[in-house]
């Protein structure tokens, strides 16, 4: 593969284009084919891979997301640091819409996705992946989160740093009762994307930061009807734009490669992975 990328960005529910002058670009993985076809281009001197988490049109629901293809994608590409901007609802009255969280923490709520490499289970090519347990308890990258919170700040938009990131099941939306469940337990924001992309992504050794953009405040926030899909991306798509240059100014921000010595790029220090391409 003649194709490189040192930097991916997952975009999520309204974000389906980031870069214009692009070459596109079809991944073969172990796991299938990813959500779309992987997109090219050069942002500030560094090679860019844009990969649509939902399939352009918005056609693959978060249950279905095969999420080990699209980051082994990433990886196959070469690269390293990942942004996952995401659409999620507020769990606190003051995290209403229009909200920028960059998370520390997230919370699965998931169930039946598959979510590590390390399955035991046979490849194609015949290669079984060693079973291996990697560390999780910091799960997004502190220099992305870093750039992330100083791009966000450059572009005059007082992001929330730190908070938690529920991650339920969907395509619904949570109940009155969930949601407020969910605040009582301490939690700041609610999505249905960001597990298992966040560890799957420290199973690769790649640096995977979260950017959440909340759309609505959850149900058991506020009286109401409740949230509607289409509530969601009129919202993301009023931010949409504000969006793009936080995740162009946090792509010129990260640190280079070669240059990264943070958790993640230490998290397969000492493991026998038996992933072809992945360093153990």
């Amino acid at each position: 593969m003649t194709e490189t990328a040192e930097v991916g960005v997952i975009g999520g529910s309204g974000l389906y284009a980031l870069l214009d002058d692009v070459t596109e670009v079809v991944v073969d993985t172990p796991y299938g084919p990813p959500s779309d076809s992987l997109f090219l281009g050069q942002l500030d001197g560094r090679r860019v891979a844009f990969l649509p988490r939902h399939g352009r049109g918005h056609r693959i629901p978060p249950h279905r997301i095969n999420y080990r293809a699209n980051l082994w994608a990433l990886h196959a590409l070469g690269v390293r640091q990942v942004l996952g901007p995401c659409a999620v609802g507020g769990l606190r009255s003051a995290y209403g819409p229009g909200t920028l969280l960059v998370p520390d923490q997230f919370v699965d709520r998931t169930s039946g996705r598959v979510q590590t490499f390390y399955d035991g289970v046979p490849l194609p090519d015949g290669t079984v992946p060693e079973v291996v347990h990697v560390s999780a308890a910091d799960p997004y990258c502190p220099a992305g989160r870093g750039a992330a919170l100083a791009a966000a700040r450059d572009r005059g938009w007082e992001p929330v740093a730190g908070g938690t990131l529920v991650v339920i099941e969907g395509p619904r939306f949570s109940t009155r009762a969930e949601s407020r469940w969910f605040t009582a337990a301490g939690w700041s924001v609610v999505g249905m994307t960001g597990h298992p992309e966040a560890v799957l992504a420290r199973e690769l050794g790649l640096c995977y930061t979260s950017i959440a953009l909340v759309t609505d405040l959850d149900a058991g926030v506020e009286v109401g009807a409740g949230v509607t899909h289409g509530e969601v991306l009129e919202v993301f798509a009023r931010n949409v734009d504000r969006l793009r240059t936080v995740l162009f100014s946090a792509v010129e921000r990260l640190p280079k490669n070669r240059d990264r010595d943070c958790v993640c790029s230490h998290a397969l220090d000492g493991l026998a992975t038996g992933l072809p391409g992945v360093p153990s």
